[in-house]
């Protein structure tokens, strides 16, 4: 198959999965589209096994026996958004709709490679046994990935993953940082806003906390490797005229290898006044070395490793002890944004290197 149509298939099956709201919001639009690729892979003679928990759907193909040399994994949820960004449009070389780049490129491009990988291989009387990779497509990386890709790669034997959810053709992604999701919680004493002296303002206590934890992180608006803190969500007071007994915030912070979690959550509740409740936590994601990561760069020639502050699904390797690391097409960091897009000569070039690399690994690591 020509490499544009190739990509050409690649963007009208993207097109197709960004039609689904698949937002943790909507179980049933992320089950209707796990639906639509069970029917693709049905249709392609692909066999498939199928996870399901906590009302959690995953996909998963391998050679046999939940096994494959190299394993590529993405998901198919994705962010709230608008209706209208649910409709992908082309414009400039890019396609832009919510989960164009975040991650629904990634789900399109590996199925298309799989069918064609099994059509090369059925033309030489193999079969799916003999297929050099597998891929995972889970539904819950947004919400934290517990039900999709930690269940399912504790299941399976391989020997290289690519998380195929950041980074771009010239950045392989080997560190991402952990992420600590909380919430912090400020009680007062409510009175009349006329008589603020009779109460005690939940707000001013939650603000001089947050000051305290800023101290914390000293350079949040430095690019290097480094924790970090944002304060998402504040949630405060009825009423100008009312003292407030109640105020919340929502905190996100990201931390390195250089980090102890637990000692940075001991010295924030030591610093404070309000209550702090841990709601999402993510371990910190580093690939360390491996023949297939030099195998990548020698193929994908003017990539680089690098790091990137965010965070995804693939800190479950460590756990694990599957070596991997987190590549992609290129978005222009629009995820999650209104501007959500992916450079369809980037998923190109992208495919182009997986084509090669899932055979070479095959060939050349034993």
């Amino acid at each position: 198959m020509g490499i544009r149509l190739c990509m050409e298939e690649v963007v009208a099956l993207l097109t197709e999965l960004i039609a689904f709201k698949s937002t943790a919001s909507r179980p049933d639009e992320i089950e209707q589209c796990i639906e639509y690729i069970e029917n693709y892979l049905q249709q392609h003679g692909i066999d498939y096994t199928r996870y399901d928990q906590s009302g959690v759907p995953s996909l998963l193909v391998t050679a046999q026996n939940k096994s494959a040399p190299v394993m590529l994994m993405s998901h198919i949820d994705v962010v709230e958004a608008p209706d209208d960004l649910f409709e992908a449009r082309r414009l400039n070389g890019c396609l832009y709709g919510r989960g164009a780049i975040d991650d629904k490129y990634a789900a399109a491009l590996s199925l298309i490679l799989l069918k064609n990988h099994m059509a090369k291989l059925r033309s030489a009387g193999l079969s799916q046994q003999d297929l050099p990779f597998g891929i995972l497509i889970t539904s819950d990386e947004e919400s934290g990935g517990f039900n999709g890709a930690d269940l399912v790669l504790k299941d399976i034997k391989t020997d290289f993953c690519i998380a195929l959810d950041g980074g771009s053709p010239e950045r392989i992604i080997t560190k991402e940082k952990g992420v600590i999701l909380a919430r912090i919680r400020a009680r007062g004493k409510s009175a009349h806003g006329a008589r603020p002296w009779l109460g005690v303002n939940a707000i001013d206590i939650l603000i001089d906390d947050i000051v305290k934890i800023r101290s914390l992180f000293n350079e949040i608006n430095d690019q290097r490797w480094h924790r970090t803190l944002n304060v998402g969500i504040i949630r405060a007071g009825e009423s100008s005229n009312q003292v407030p007994d109640v105020a919340e915030a929502s905190l996100d912070i990201r931390y390195t290898e250089n980090e102890d979690p637990e000692e940075l959550k001991a010295s924030i509740k030591k610093m404070i006044q309000s209550d702090l409740t841990l709601e999402t936590e993510g371990d910190v994601f580093f690939s360390g070395e491996s023949r297939h990561l030099d195998l990548l760069l020698e193929i994908a020639q003017e990539a680089k490793t690098d790091f990137e502050h965010g965070s995804s699904d693939a800190r479950f390797l460590k756990k694990y002890g599957i070596p991997g690391i987190v590549w992609g097409a290129n978005g222009n960091y629009k995820q999650h944004s209104a501007e959500e897009h992916v450079e369809i000569a980037s998923i190109d070039r992208v495919y182009n290197v997986l084509d090669q690399f899932v055979i070479q690994a095959q060939q050349k690591i034993k």
